[in-house]
């Protein structure tokens, strides 16, 4: 990818403001972890006031646009920060995509339920396994609460908010099972050296599988960079 994890979580801490601070937390491991699988996304909404909320259940009802709610103010989990929205986003690092059949780092599984996949397992709930109306790119953390409970004032409880952190601490230790394990790197065949795996991400010697390839490799010590030249 042409962009750091860094530059990725920046496209989406403007839609992170006002989040519950759980739900904050699992949306941004989120982010990390399918970075690390090779599908970037960003959220591309979180907090939603009452007032905009209004304004998205009238498109395509008193406004131009279609559907894409049926949730009035006050009745999304979106307006008391416990919702997230997301896309896909693509190697150029600029344009999003909702395209649910989209597999754009080639393992036979679609991104979007690689997404999906690790959402559940931080304990939000898929608006994609909704009976009704349908909500593929969101998920939520509802709590135990509904929405009347919400409009009335109740904050998620001691009880419930520590469930949904332990779901989340059993997520993270499940991502350190790989750590550091030694795997062995080939070229066309041939041991070139060994690499590691490290919490689901394989780093390889990068000069001996480049040089084994033909390219050139130069180290620039001063910027702490490497530079390869690729095989014409």
């Amino acid at each position: 990818m042409a962009f750091t994890l860094d530059q990725l979580k920046s496209k989406s801490s403007a839609r992170l403001i006002g989040l519950h601070p759980i739900v904050l937390s699992a949306a941004t491991a989120l982010i990390e972890r399918c970075y690390t699988l090779g599908v970037p996304i960003i959220i591309t909404q979180g907090l939603r006031t009452i007032a905009e909320q209004d304004a998205l259940y009238a498109q395509g009802r008193t406004k131009p646009g279609s559907i894409v709610t049926n949730a009035k103010g006050g009745y999304s989990y979106h307006n008391y920060g416990l919702a997230i929205d997301f896309a896909l986003l693509l190697p150029d690092g600029k344009t999003v995509s909702w395209d649910m059949k989209r597999d754009g780092d080639g393992d036979k599984v679609t991104d979007w339920q690689e997404v999906v996949q690790e959402a559940k397992k931080l304990g939000f709930e898929w608006g994609g396994d909704w009976t009704t109306f349908k909500d593929y790119p969101h998920f939520q953390m509802t709590f135990g609460l509904t929405l009347t409970q919400l409009r009335a004032g109740t904050e998620p409880s001691e009880t419930a908010m520590a469930k949904a952190i332990a779901v989340m601490e059993r997520y993270k230790e499940a991502q350190t099972v790989n750590k550091d394990v030694k795997v062995s790197v080939y070229v066309d065949g041939k041991k070139v050296g060994d690499g590691v795996l490290d919490n689901g991400v394989t780093y390889t010697p990068s000069r001996a599988v480049a040089e084994a390839l033909g390219a050139e490799v130069t180290w620039d010590k001063a910027n702490l960079r490497v530079d390869i030249k690729s095989v014409k």
